[in-house]
């Protein structure tokens, strides 16, 4: 039996140090994951803190004083549940973006629908002015509004609950459009077409096709448009009327010229766990439908908002 002649070895050994791990394409993403926990802490860090001195014991949002449920319920007079200006702007913010999701959803999904059908040379200008409210700052969407329904229709809608549902619904329809017409995308028209051809009318083929191939996206749509509307903070302000009308976000502002207590941060803390409640909900749904529909595509685009 010959000898079998192993041919000396032509690989580079291995680079060892600082030089060796930037040259290696397979190394772990050190500075990106610092970078990202980083973010997510200095993000993340004044929010818990806002909530814990929502506990204080004394008057101080900066000084620990001792554990307390006073500013929830303990005071008579300046706790959350017994201040009635605090309470009043709770329910201006929860009713004003109830209002806003019922009215700027569907209609986000039905211009989204006519956009994505709309052929022709007017389309492209009728999709930008839809998504002009997206792309306009909102200070100067704000300052607009404000000009309007002061100079032009202030008999017929004054400042405060409707100028404010009017404006936010003006701003927020934007998301709804962009998400859906993403969905309709990557669905397509065939199921539209298929259902047609089974002898389904295009209403019937919209109503029990389309809608419910729809409804991740309009899920998704139900929870960014209810948590953008509960912390808005230009458009409200600038179309607020009587101090009834004032929301949460306003009367945070107000106060914190003056000298707050803690009871502003626990009031801060219930629009935060009411907002983050509404996106958990929207999600688990979001999902539920996603995996019913064998269609997971749109999850990483949700996610992202």
């Amino acid at each position: 039996m010959s000898d079998i002649v192993m041919a000396p070895s032509t690989a580079a050994p291995a680079k060892t140090g600082i030089r060796g791990w930037r040259r290696n394409p397979w190394r772990k993403p050190r500075v990106l994951q610092a970078v990202t926990i980083g973010y997510l802490l200095w993000s993340l860090i004044p929010v818990v803190i806002a909530v814990i001195f929502s506990f204080n014991a004394g008057r101080s949002r900066s000084t620990w004083q001792g554990f307390s449920l006073r500013w929830w319920t303990g005071d008579p007079f300046d706790s959350l549940f017994h201040d009635p200006t605090l309470r009043a702007a709770m329910l201006q913010t929860f009713r004003l973006s109830f209002l806003t999701v019922l009215i700027a959803v569907p209609l986000g999904t039905a211009f989204a629908i006519g956009i994505d059908r709309w052929h022709g040379r007017p389309a492209r200008p009728a999709n930008f002015v839809m998504l002009l409210s997206f792309v306009v700052p909102e200070m100067i969407l704000g300052v607009s509004l404000f000009l309007l329904f002061t100079n032009l229709f202030a008999s017929l809608v004054p400042l405060g609950t409707a100028a404010q549902w009017l404006g936010l619904t003006t701003f927020q329809m934007s998301y709804p459009v962009i998400i859906v017409r993403a969905r309709l995308l990557s669905i397509g028209p065939e199921y539209e077409e298929a259902a047609m051809d089974l002898g389904a009318k295009p209403g019937q083929s919209i109503r029990r096709v389309l809608l419910p191939l729809l409804s991740p996206a309009i899920l998704a749509s139900i929870a960014v448009v209810f948590a953008d509307s509960v912390d808005d903070f230009v458009i409200v302000r600038y179309l607020s009327g009587p101090a009834n009308s004032e929301p949460l976000s306003v009367k945070i502002y107000s106060a914190a010229r003056s000298s707050p207590t803690p009871a502003v941060n626990a009031a801060a803390t219930v629009m935060l766990l009411a907002t983050m409640a509404m996106i958990i909900v929207g999600y688990l749904v979001y999902r539920r439908y996603a995996k019913g529909t064998g269609d997971a595509g749109d999850m990483a685009s949700f996610t992202q908002l």
